[in-house]
């Protein structure tokens, strides 16, 4: 069996946030961190900590840079667990774990999202292990499942 390795990651500004208040139940486990700003490393001292592109739907382009990025990050890292507040960047992070190590992954939502999920959101209950709401009223007995708020 492999040694547990855990990949934590989200985009900037809020999403970060709620990552980084996770950090209590991270402790004294592998834990590598990804984000899209380089001085987000200054956040997380005593991790590895990895900066990428950030992108949107209609980047193409940045879509192919974020995968090689990503691919580089998995390949060096080889993460058993992906946990994420959610950004398109995280999504696809997921999606090539998955694909690669076969990782288990957990998706929470942001709380930003109260009306409806986020549209990476919305994808990521068709390859997360686990998929999270923040909000009670956009809980389903299929996913997303609300077990709290990180704020």
């Amino acid at each position: 069996m492999r040694a547990q390795r855990i990949m934590a990651i989200a985009s900037g500004g809020g999403h970060w946030i709620e990552l980084r208040r996770l950090m209590p139940a991270f402790e004294g486990l592998d834990v590598f961190f990804v984000s899209i700003a380089p001085s987000a490393a200054e956040d997380v001292p005593d991790h590895r900590y990895y900066s990428i592109r950030d992108v949107s739907r209609r980047d193409s382009l940045g879509f192919m840079v974020l995968t090689a990025q990503l691919l580089r990050i998995l390949l060096k890292e080889r993460p058993t667990k992906i946990i994420t507040t959610g950004s398109a960047p995280a999504f696809v992070a997921i999606c090539l774990a998955k694909v690669l190590f076969r990782a288990e992954a957990m998706w929470i939502d942001s709380i930003a999202n109260v009306r409806v999920l986020s549209s990476s959101g919305q994808q990521a209950g068709r390859v997360a292990d686990v998929w999270l709401t923040q909000w009670p009223e956009l809980s389903a007995p299929d996913g997303p499942h609300y077990w709290g708020s990180v704020l």
